[in-house]
């Protein structure tokens, strides 16, 4: 008898280690990482339609059903920075405020950003994105980099998508995510061009797309009001409460495939309601009496993995009202429509090797007001090297210099004397960035 309880004991004993053993890898089903997907949709200035990357990817079968995939990413840097206007630092990859930067040079080692994300593909037909991001250094929060209130954590993106590509070329999407308009990435290895600022459009909305013999349409019904500045249409009585779905954008574009090596997309995009809609004095996020649409058109040529061109031209329908300063002696400048446009080229060594390495340079330009106002312009021009290691950590080095000083906010006048504006035309800046971006 105690032969056979002990005989028992030990079966029991074996069972319960058994499970411990087994229990480690039942968990690796159903979570995982993928380095190289998270870093396609975490990074933030080359490729910013991360619904398409999320669908792309889905379709090449990077996403397995009921797996939930974990990423995250950090990006550090230095820099230094030089202007020739007291207080003025026109560089946007951090707010360009003197609440941030004083004096005539600047330097700092910084965490730019944070960002966290988890990605799930339930079936064929349903996925799920969402991305947390820790950005002090571009946050709206008020104060410096080191204030709680630009410490804070967001929900970027937000996105359940609808659809399987490789069945069907119908998708669509609901959440919070960017607004199909325009080419709003970069050649650039961090940063991010003016256009960008300028037109990019985050917002919540639903989708709808078609994607197939190279053709790719979509369309964007968005939340009204004034959807973390870049869109905006007034709701109800000239109010930005986000109480009705009265904006939207549409986006075609289309794929020639000049060679099994060559390929030139071209592409157009029409926005609703952009951001420009404002009354003097310009204040972020709020309302307008009207809408401003915007339209867009750009290309984009590549040569395999090594060569890619890109440019683009956006402008808004109507002028902006808030760009005209009823004071003396600004008064003689009128409201301006709002525009800007973008040309980089980047060329890659060694692409198909364990670590590629990059040479860009890009032109873009902000026009904002008529000829000798002070919010006339800001021009921008990046060079940089970069290398990808794994297809999921890039480190840089840029090269930036800009010319003119328009901050959107109270753009021209109205937070100081009447007559009196913070924008300057003719303030240059120029600096070095060095940094990188790991991403798991």
């Amino acid at each position: 008898m105690k032969k056979l309880f002990f005989l028992l004991l030990c079966i029991l004993s074996f069972h319960r280690l058994s499970a411990q053993e087994n229990s480690e890898p039942d968990l690796r089903r159903f979570i995982g990482i993928n380095s190289h997907l998270s870093y396609k949709m975490l990074e933030n200035n080359q490729d910013i339609r991360k619904l398409d990357i999320l669908l792309n990817e889905k379709r090449k079968g990077a996403l397995d059903n009921s797996i939930l995939i974990i990423g995250t990413s950090i990006t550090a840097l230095a820099d230094y920075q030089k202007t020739n206007t007291e207080s003025k630092f026109a560089y946007l990859m951090r707010h360009p405020t003197a609440a941030n930067e004083i004096g005539m040079e600047v330097s700092e080692a910084v965490l730019h950003s944070f960002q966290l994300s988890v990605t799930g593909s339930v079936n064929n037909w349903l996925t799920m994105y969402a991305e947390i991001l820790y950005d002090p250094e571009q946050s709206f929060g008020a104060g410096t980099i080191t204030s709680l209130t630009r410490n804070q954590l967001q929900l970027r993106r937000g996105i359940i998508a609808f659809g399987d590509l490789n069945k069907f070329p119908l998708y669509g999407a609901i959440g919070k995510f960017d607004a199909p308009f325009g080419m709003m990435g970069s050649v650039n290895p961090f940063s991010n061009t003016s256009m960008w600022h300028a037109f990019a459009g985050l917002g919540y909305g639903a989708l709808a797309g078609f994607t197939k013999w190279n053709l790719n349409a979509s369309v964007m019904a968005i939340q009204g009001g004034a959807q973390f500045r870049g869109l905006n249409t007034p709701v109800g009585d000239s109010t930005n409460v986000p109480s009705k779905l009265n904006n939207f954008a549409a986006d075609i574009n289309y794929t020639f495939i000049i060679h099994d090596d060559y390929s030139l997309k071209l592409g157009g995009s029409y926005l609703y309601g952009s951001a420009y809609n404002q009354e003097f004095p310009v204040i972020h996020f709020g309302p307008g009496k009207s809408n401003n649409p915007a339209y867009t058109f750009y290309g984009v040529f590549s040569f395999r993995n090594i060569l890619l061109m890109e440019g683009g031209y956006v402008t808004t329908v109507n002028v902006w009202p808030g760009t005209h300063n009823p004071n003396p002696p600004l008064d003689v400048f009128e409201a301006s429509k709002v525009s800007s446009i973008d040309a980089g080229i980047k060329y890659t060594f060694n692409a198909d090797g364990k670590i590629p390495i990059s040479a860009s340079a890009e032109f873009s330009k902000f026009i904002s007001g008529p000829e000798g106002s002070p919010w006339q312009r800001q021009n921008q021009i990046i060079v940089g090297f970069s290398s990808e290691i794994n297809k999921s950590v890039r480190f840089f080095t840029e090269y930036f210099r800009t010319v003119g000083y328009t901050p959107l906010n109270f753009i021209s006048g109205g937070n100081l004397a009447p007559g009196k504006t913070h924008s300057d035309r003719d303030v240059n800046t120029f600096g070095i960035v060095l940094g990188g971006m790991v991403t798991l």
